[in-house]
């Protein structure tokens, strides 16, 4: 079928077509965004940008902690999604555009001027190099990661850190309990003027 499923994670709803990624084990997605959530502390006056937002599930948990939330994602369907789950959440603080990080960010980080803090969330294959490197150009001063494979994840953390950040934290969420997978979520800040 076609039709869209409802999930309800950490108490907001989230319809999902089925062409649009949503986590497996419900308990410990709520886990792993409320540990994306806790990890960005994002303050009331700033401006996120939430990457490979997929239909929205980070964007709408972390919405109510910011000025606003631009999510980005390349699948179509996931973004009518995002907008839907946005309205059916109540939440009037989040766009979403449609199109790869790496072409979107760039232009995004010029037309808004500036952006306080990134949720990357991507696919096993992590972040392409543009995408990062326009992160390491932005006025971003945090970026939470959240990642499925530890090896990308170094790697993009190792590209990040020869651009300026530090790593803060990384904490470990069981998501597939019994097998070698994990998801990590891990906090890299960059210290302006020191």
């Amino acid at each position: 079928g076609t039709s869209a499923r409802t999930e309800t994670i950490g108490g907001k709803r989230f319809s999902v077509s089925p062409q649009s990624f949503l986590q497996v084990n419900r308990v410990q997605t709520q886990v792993l965004y409320e540990t994306a959530q806790e990890f960005l502390a994002a303050k009331k006056d700033e401006t996120v940008v939430d990457a490979y937002c997929g239909v929205g599930t980070i964007s709408l948990f972390i919405a109510e902690d910011c000025k606003r939330v631009i999510g980005i994602e390349q699948v179509a369907p996931a973004i009518k999604n995002a907008k839907a789950n946005a309205t059916t959440n109540g939440v009037k603080n989040a766009e979403f555009i449609c199109g790869n990080a790496e072409d979107v960010l760039p232009r995004l980080f010029s037309r808004e001027g500036g952006v306080d803090a990134i949720v990357l969330d991507p696919p096993r294959k992590g972040c392409e190099e543009a995408a990062l490197e326009a992160i390491a150009k932005s006025t971003a001063k945090r970026v939470v990661y959240v990642s499925c494979n530890p090896a990308t994840l170094a790697r993009d953390c190792k590209y990040l850190a020869a651009h300026g950040f530090t790593l803060s934290a990384v904490r470990p969420v069981d998501m597939f309990p019994q097998t070698c997978h994990v998801e990590s979520v891990v906090v890299m800040n960059k210290f302006f003027g020191l």
